[in-house]
């Protein structure tokens, strides 16, 4: 089974499990009724935000640790310069 097929289960699975607690065909154990009742309807935003705040995390922490590459940054201006050596024989103006 893909990865995706799985992701797809198990989301589906807890929509199904979201959705029968949220219209009260299932009581939530251990929960009085009317803590659910105002909790529940919540749910996806909290859900949002904590997708939102894991995705800036992740961002802000591959920025932190990326690392500098100067032979590549060497390599590309070496490139750079030979493109415009090889258009400026062929007669392109480039400055």
């Amino acid at each position: 089974m893909a990865r995706v097929h799985r992701v797809a289960t198990a989301a589906s699975a807890l929509v199904v499990l979201y959705l029968v607690t949220l219209f009260s065909l299932v009581p939530v154990p251990f929960v009085d009724p009317s803590v659910s009742e105002q909790i529940l309807p919540v749910v996806p935003w909290w859900i949002l935000v904590s997708f939102g705040s894991y995705s800036l995390w992740s961002l802000g922490w591959g920025l932190f640790t990326f690392r500098d590459c100067p032979e590549a940054y060497c390599e590309l201006l070496k490139e750079i310069n030979d493109a415009k050596n090889d258009l400026r024989t062929r007669g392109v103006s480039v400055d």
